[in-house]
Order: C-alpha cells, then structure tokens, then sequence
C-alpha cells in the first residue's frame, strides 16, 4: 500500500456481498487506495434484518468501520442500498468525510419526492406481498428503465446468500420510508460530491434522485454512463472508468482540504 493511499470505505448494494461487487474496481485501483470493504450491517446476523434494525445500524457500521481503519475523515462511495446508508451518514457525521461518490442510491429521503419517484417506492413496498420465488424478477424490472431488458437469471444453484438477499427485499424498503433524512446538514455539505448514473436505469426513480441531489449539494457532480443500468452498474462493468472519475474527486477534495 502507498504511503499516500487514500482512505476508502466502500458499500455495496442489497444483493452482491461487497467482495463481489467491488473486486473489478479495486483490482484496477490497487494501491492507490487504502480500502475497507464493507457488507451491510443487516446481513450481520442470521436473522434478517436483525431485530430493532433501522438505517440507524447501516450509519454506525460505517462509523466503526472508519474507527478501526484509523480513518479521521474519508472518502466514501455507495451502491444502491449502500448510497442510502452513505447518504444518511454524510447526514448524520459530515465532519467524518473527505468526499461522497454516490452509485444510484437507492432513496434521498421523502422531503421533495416528485409524485413519480413516490410511486416507485409505493411498488417497492408492496413486492413484500408476493411469493417469494417472484420477489427478486419484480425488484430487478422495477429497478430499469421501459425499454432495458433484465440481465438473464444467474445458472445453476442460488449461492447460498442469496436467501438472506430476498429477505431483505421484503423490509429494507420500509425501512426506508421510516427513516428521517436530514437535508438541511446535506445543503451545507462542502465536500465534492459525485453521482454515477446508468441511463438504462429507471428515470423515474435513479433519475429524480439525482436530480434531487444536484439541488441539494453545493458541489454536485453528475456523470451519466449510457449504455449502463442498475444490475450492470459501473464499478463491475466499467471499472476503469468509475476508477478515473473517483481518482479526479478525491484529489479535488483533497486539494480543497490543504
């Protein structure tokens, strides 16, 4: 590892283990970067979510995460139920960070939802009702744009993670819906802020967020990847790209921080 590596926390989303989603990205940072990859705290036990769980737990995963690694202040870059997590702890502790990468998370809080953006989580919410073997094709069709066509479903047995992963499909959007996100801290949040969006991902939801948050942050940059969605996101399919990308917003931060 550099001497001057920078120190990253790393988040994935509410199905691939962090390993597995961020492996392509990692291996072409290399020791670029001090990395803690770190998997959501509501697969942290054997029941999930574990008992009393709110985005709460997701917040002070992070936090202890960054205490053991000796991190003062960092850079912190989320995925999808990761950028909800990343987004209410840059709420919650926005001394702790260096700067924020935000990979479509998947909520910026209810203040200022457009009717649209409601209604996506109004069926997020409500996959909760159905069997369970038509949980994980409803979360992935809602998650892409109309014309998008859904990866095909992985070959031969379920890994056995995946259980706990449609588990959480049932309750994390409504944990969501329960949680406070303070956009006031956000508005005042001077650290650059970057927002990775594929546009073969629903609008109506990655899209509005993103909008959403370009209002809300003083320094908001938005990099659109045409040809990427939700499920073939950038740092797997395109790591070379995001990789560049994050190198230019930590060093801008680091720059403004001297």
């Amino acid at each position: 590892m550099a001497h001057d590596a920078w120190p990253v926390v790393l988040l994935p989303g509410g199905v691939l283990p962090a390993q597995l989603a961020y492996g392509a990205l990692l291996a072409v940072l290399g020791d670029e970067v001090d990395a803690r990859v770190k998997d959501l705290e509501m697969y942290a036990s054997e029941t999930v979510p574990p008992a009393g769980y709110t985005l709460e737990a997701e917040v002070e995963g992070i936090l202890r995460t960054a205490d053991d690694a000796g991190f003062e202040a960092f850079h912190l870059v989320g995925y999808s139920a990761g950028g909800a997590s990343s987004l209410a702890f840059a709420a919650r502790h926005p001394d702790r960070l260096r700067s924020l990468a935000l990979l479509e998370p998947a909520w910026a809080g209810r203040t200022g939802q457009s009717a649209e953006e409601a209604a996506v989580h109004d069926r997020l919410r409500s996959i909760s009702e159905l069997p369970p073997d038509e949980i994980m094709p409803a979360f992935v069709k809602l998650q892409l744009a109309p014309t998008a066509e859904p990866p095909p479903p992985p070959s031969g047995p379920a890994p056995p993670w995946m259980a706990s992963r449609v588990a959480a499909l049932r309750v994390f959007p409504g944990v969501l819906a329960a949680y406070e996100l303070d956009l006031g801290v956000l508005r005042h949040f001077d650290r650059p802020v970057y927002f990775a969006l594929g546009a073969r991902s629903n609008p109506d939801l990655y899209g509005r967020i993103a909008e959403r948050l370009g209002a809300t942050f003083p320094d908001f940059t938005l990099d659109v990847y045409a040809e990427r969605h939700h499920f073939d996101p950038p740092h797997r399919i395109e790591p070379a790209r995001l990789a560049a990308a994050l190198r230019r917003l930590w060093a801008r931060a680091e720059s403004r921080a001297r």
